[in-house]
């Protein structure tokens, strides 16, 4: 074993950064022999300094982060920090400096992730980012390289905690939207301003990043089309039952069935319960991938939380210093299929729609033509009045999203249509 240590430098010290620090600490032996090689902890940036952080050496904590990876010796950078600025130029001045990177920045790799693995590939270095999609859940990895070989079709999964936590509240204890938010809020799952979760930003960067690794193609997260979850009621919930459903934010990376262009949204999706992600409960996360050559896997776990998302760039740092060892770099970027991305309104699948309308004669078969002019069919209808009031739910055939606008945009210019109560897409089937 080569006895010179390899020095890593820590960008970040929360939740995240400071679990990846004690386990470098603790099991530093275990690490060593791993790797092949003793790794040690020569930096780490924060904002505040004056906090006391356990088991690290007051000594290596700085506030100047563009110092610590400009050193020239230090080997790996672990970025935990987030977001998109200073994060993206300290991890371009790292791999100008000589070290290789270990990231976990979702929002970034989505946005500028071309550019990152670009300025890697130019400087010789590694970038990994295991930590920054479902958190423990090994799945870049085997996306990247277990299934190189094969041809994935398909990618969808449930890949927010906080959001699973929440729908799957609502649908086990019946409560309402805002009950199930502050209970989440209350056990630590959800932040004190949960938009980045309810209403899909951070899902939709995960979609991005994983829709890029699956397709071979630049995957941007302006490519992704996004829907939070926070209008889904208990209403919803009760129809999802009706039809032998649950609901869940789904992630969902789809190849066209052409294989000339690609897919990529976040919404709520109503998922029957015979489906493996029906079944997903609390705040863990599940990635279902369909493929040619293997099939249908599945990947379930934590998908947050500091032990599970350290766990993940500790992954990542193993394989890194590895590769200094030897020379070597993983693979990089692969891009070469270039294939488009298209509008959500060329997406094809089944929709679950409910109206208000009045209660009188004549108001299906008016509802049914708007339909058919548009060409989505009808698979189910439910109709249920009272006091001259009434509320219809129309189940639809496969349709595109485009058509499906169309219909509901004619359905809301109706005098019978009193509003259009819900809409949700029926996956999984």
């Amino acid at each position: 074993m080569r006895t010179r240590p390899l020095k890593v430098a820590l960008l970040g010290c929360g939740v995240v950064g400071s679990e990846v620090a004690r386990i470098m600490t603790t099991h530093a032996d275990d690490l060593a022999a791993r790797i092949g090689a003793p790794v040690e902890l020569a930096g780490v940036a924060v904002r505040r300094p004056s906090k006391v952080r356990e088991g690290i050496d007051p000594a290596l904590v700085t506030t100047d982060a563009t110092a610590l990876v400009k050193r020239g010796d230090i080997d790996v950078v672990v970025e935990v920090i987030g977001g998109i600025e200073p994060a993206r130029t300290l991890i371009t001045t790292a791999f100008e400096h000589g070290a290789s990177v270990v990231s976990a920045n979702k929002a970034l790799l989505a946005q500028d992730g071309a550019a990152l693995h670009a300025a890697a590939e130019a400087n010789g270095k590694d970038l990994y980012y295991e930590a920054a999609v479902a958190g423990a859940i090994p799945l870049i990895r085997p996306l990247r390289e277990s299934l190189a070989g094969d041809k994935v079709n398909r990618v969808l999964g449930i890949v927010n905690g906080t959001t699973n936590f929440i729908l799957d509240k609502m649908d086990s204890t019946g409560a309402g939207y805002q009950e199930a938010l502050d209970e989440a809020t209350a056990l630590g799952y959800a932040e004190a301003d949960p938009t980045a979760d309810v209403e899909g930003f951070d899902a939709a960067a995960k979609a991005a990043i994983l829709a890029g690794i699956a397709f071979h193609t630049r995957v941007r997260l302006d490519d992704v089309y996004r829907e939070g979850m926070t209008e889904v009621t208990a209403a919803d919930f009760a129809s999802a039952k009706e039809m032998g459903c649950t609901i869940k934010l789904l992630a969902i990376c789809e190849r066209a069935k052409d294989g000339a262009s690609v897919t990529a949204r976040v919404h709520p999706a109503m998922i029957p319960l015979t489906h493996p992600l029906a079944s997903v409960r609390g705040a863990y996360n599940a990635v279902f991938v369909e493929s040619d050559a293997s099939g249908q896997l599945m990947f379930y776990g934590p998908g947050a939380g500091g032990s599970p998302t350290a766990s993940a760039v500790l992954g990542d740092l193993v394989a890194v210093c590895r590769n200094r060892l030897s020379g070597a770099t993983g693979p990089g970027e692969s891009a070469y299929a270039a294939l488009p991305v298209s509008p959500m309104g060329d997406v094809v699948t089944r929709y679950h729609i409910s109206l208000d309308v009045a209660d009188k004669p004549g108001v299906l078969a008016q509802v049914a033509t708007v339909f058919a002019e548009h060409g989505v069919s009808i698979d189910t209808v439910r109709q249920q009045g009272k006091d001259g009031e009434a509320s219809l739910v129309v189940v639809t055939h496969r349709a595109s999203d485009a058509a499906l606008n169309g219909t509901v945009e004619a359905l809301r210019k109706l005098d019978t249509v009193r509003g259009v109560a819900s809409i949700m897409r029926v996956e999984g089937e």
